[in-house]
């Protein structure tokens, strides 16, 4: 650490600086998923992984879990809130292409403070189920989100009827997803509401969803190939967590991704769908609903919309730059909710 600060003699800033540490490491291994085979690849998501595990060595009540899934295992930390009874807790993933470590600053250090326990993990084809095991996703989330259910309610500490389940950017879909199927969760919380993960692909094509879908999976299309090859970073990532070996089949993969078909109006827990005011991904084409009003028009329980703005500075996807401004209305909703 060219900072010199020693973990012994100052261990508030080498905690920080573990952590700056580690989010350098992931933004770099960030953009390396064109080539699946490259080795920088592994070599910077183990350095990130071993600059934040040395890290929540400085923050008290945090561990790392490991919970049984399906032959292998999914991994994630356990922040525990303070005192002996029993505390709400938070399940809280991410998305598309974030990691468990991420939310440590969206959720995970925010939900400890205010007395919950909060576990953050990894599902199926995020950063350590790829990495260590190959997991790809699945849009039945309802199947990663039920053994990390089985999980804390076996723990002494939780409260099992104030359970809630956070989704960021993909997540918030995938999190309304697996509400939908499992009454154990009492709260639903979406990060960017998402009602059809495809529609960040397909609001900007010249054709409908059917016809996309129809190209994606036809055995050639150069016409879809072109935009496609467009969005550079999106497709290459997009291959390496669908384990997909084309840009198309990729798009293939990501359409299923999506609350249609009654999914939505299952969800009878209170929902908090969040909305930022210039989701990059998710705002639709001036034409379309924004994603996070599609969802919350199609629930049937009890909703709240959040939106967050850029008076706020909360308006990029996920509230980027305005991230413990933006956990703090969360955590009231659910204060009150629960």
């Amino acid at each position: 650490m060219t900072s010199g600060c020693s973990t012994k003699a100052h261990p508030t800033s080498a905690r920080d600086a573990y952590l700056r540490a580690s989010t350098y490491y992931r933004s770099a291994e960030f953009f390396l998923h064109g080539n699946s085979a490259d080795p920088r690849i592994a070599d910077a998501y183990d350095r990130s992984i071993e600059c934040f595990h040395r890290a929540i060595e400085g923050f008290a009540g945090v561990e790392r879990v490991e919970l049984p899934y399906e032959g292998h295992v999914l991994r994630g930390y356990f922040y525990r809130a303070s005192g002996t009874a029993r505390r709400p807790n938070l399940l809280a993933h991410n998305g598309f292409d974030g990691s468990a470590e991420q939310v440590h600053f969206f959720g995970a250090a925010g939900g400890q403070e205010r007395g919950y326990h909060v576990l953050a993990f990894d599902g199926r084809r995020q950063p350590s189920a790829i990495h260590r095991d190959g997991l790809v996703f699945r849009p039945a989330w309802e199947h990663v989100v039920g053994p990390v259910l089985d999980f804390v309610l076996a723990d002494a500490g939780v409260d099992p009827d104030k359970v809630a389940l956070l989704g960021l950017s993909l997540g918030g879909m995938l999190a309304p997803r697996g509400a939908a199927f499992d009454e154990r969760i009492k709260a639903v919380v979406a990060v960017a509401g998402v009602f059809d993960v495809g529609s960040a692909v397909t609001a900007f094509q010249p054709w409908d969803r059917t016809a996309i879908e129809r190209r994606a999976n036809a055995p050639q299309d150069e016409e879809l190939d072109k935009p496609l090859a467009a969005g550079r970073w999106a497709t290459d990532h997009g291959r390496y967590v669908m384990g997909a070996a084309t840009d198309r089949e990729f798009l293939a993969k990501y359409l299923p991704y999506t609350l249609d078909g009654g999914v939505a109006e299952r969800i009878k827990c209170p929902t908090l769908v969040c909305e930022a005011a210039d989701d990059l991904f998710f705002n639709g084409d001036g034409e379309t609903q924004p994603e996070a009003r599609r969802v919350n028009e199609r629930l049937t329980g009890p909703k709240t919309l959040l939106s967050f703005t850029y008076e706020e500075g909360a308006d990029a996807h996920c509230h980027v730059g305005a991230q413990r401004l933006a956990t703090a209305p969360v955590f009231d909703w659910l204060d009150e909710t629960l």
